[in-house]
């Protein structure tokens, strides 16, 4: 099989409200979109979402990778099977350009495009083998040890609210849909966290599990003092408490608070992963498809926890249509021993729906697994394009 023709599209997709956090507030997304058909006429989907204080990437700097880079080596290769393919992209290097003024450059920059590419073109592969996402994941090299598929999985909340009314209401919505798992964003400017996390605890009441997230918001030499009178709310890990640039310095934090330690700004490729163990920085990882770059990249970090005895979660970029959603689906119901699963908000989050299938979770956070070919998704491409603000040919025929 050959890739016959590969499309990006820009599309803004707005959010039914905002979502806040120490950090940064967030009205929508600049999305890409990638199209991938095969000689076939497979046809497969791909996502990603840049964030320039994550992965250094803006939609502009993503559209300068697909307009400087060579695709050539990948429409002239003929591939046997969707590990190929697979191989293809991981191997694949994108051109060198620079990123938005003010940004800094990691590992991970262009991490959201290698994202969408490798999902659209695992996508059209695998149809073109008629087996799922979830069993390519099964079949990995990287995986094929330890993953294991199961029929359902359970999403957790987010109370991300920035006012006592919004956070007793969204308390009460994570209740009255009995949410299993909780994540509360902590060290907004102006909010008593111990207030917002007595109001939460309150009402989910004492057996539900709450993480906190505090999105870079202190500093090494104050975490301790931040997280010591939040400890009585019995919070599980406490996710990136300091900016990128501090984040050596978590080895001593770990050792002052008791409460596990989660790196996700900080966790966006495996030089971070293997960084963050060789230094005793976490003792878990926040995988997100988008950030790491794709379902193999993923895989690998997942793999590396797990021979070092650390703790993973299966995160997600605010904002995901369901073509994310699904791949977040299939990577959750064939990957064990995920702490924490986040996504699947669809329809209670994003206005425009790409997909014909409605990916978000059910009562409890409840999300069933996918078995179609490929993603297991069916994208409206009349919608994609009538939404896309900007379109590239990539691969033409």
């Amino acid at each position: 099989m050959r890739i016959h023709r590969l499309t990006a599209f820009q599309i803004p997709i707005a959010f039914k409200r905002p979502v806040r956090h120490a950090s940064h507030t967030r009205h929508a997304n600049e999305t890409l979109i990638i199209r991938c058909v095969m000689d076939d006429g497979s046809c497969g989907w791909g996502e990603g979402l840049p964030r320039p204080y994550v992965t250094g990437e803006t939609i502009d700097s993503v559209w300068r990778h697909l307009e400087q880079s060579d695709f050539s080596p990948l429409r002239d290769t003929s591939y046997s099977s969707a590990g190929d393919v697979s191989r293809a992209i991981d191997a694949f290097h994108f051109a060198e350009v620079a990123a938005d003024p003010g940004i800094e450059v990691r590992e991970c920059f262009g991490n959201s495009v290698r994202c969408a590419l490798e999902m659209a073109v695992l996508d059209a592969a695998c149809r073109a083998q008629q087996m799922s996402l979830g069993d390519f994941i099964l079949q990995h090299p990287v995986a094929s040890e330890f993953s294991t598929p199961c029929n359902e999985v359970f999403y957790s909340g987010a109370v991300t609210s920035t006012t006592p009314r919004g956070q007793w209401i969204s308390a009460l919505k994570m209740r009255l849909f009995a949410f299993r798992q909780v994540k509360v964003k902590v060290g907004t400017d102006g909010i008593s966290d111990v207030d917002l996390l007595r109001r939460v605890r309150r009402i989910v009441g004492r057996k539900v599990d709450l993480r906190l997230d505090a999105n870079e918001a202190w500093h090494c030499e104050e975490v301790a003092s931040k997280i010591a009178p939040l400890l009585m709310f019995r919070p599980t890990s406490l996710e990136q408490p300091v900016p990128h640039a501090e984040v050596a310095g978590l080895k001593q934090v770990r050792s002052q608070i008791g409460v596990p330690i989660m790196l996700d700004e900080s966790l966006c490729c495996l030089e971070d992963a293997q960084r963050a163990i060789a230094g005793g920085w976490c003792d878990l990882f926040n995988i997100r498809l988008s950030k790491c770059g794709g379902i193999s990249r993923s895989l690998a970090i997942a793999a590396l926890a797990r021979k070092h005895g650390l703790g993973y979660q299966l995160g997600c970029q605010v904002g995901e249509t369901g073509i994310l959603s699904a791949a977040g689906r299939h990577f959750a119901c064939n990957v064990p021993d995920i702490r924490y699963l986040e996504g699947s908000f669809d329809r209670f989050l994003v206005r425009e729906s790409l997909t014909e299938q409605d990916l978000t979770f059910h009562y409890g956070g409840k999300g069933k697994r996918l078995n179609g070919p490929g993603l297991s998704i069916d994208v409206n491409e009349c919608r994609v394009r009538e939404l896309a603000v900007r379109t590239l040919e990539i691969i033409v025929p």
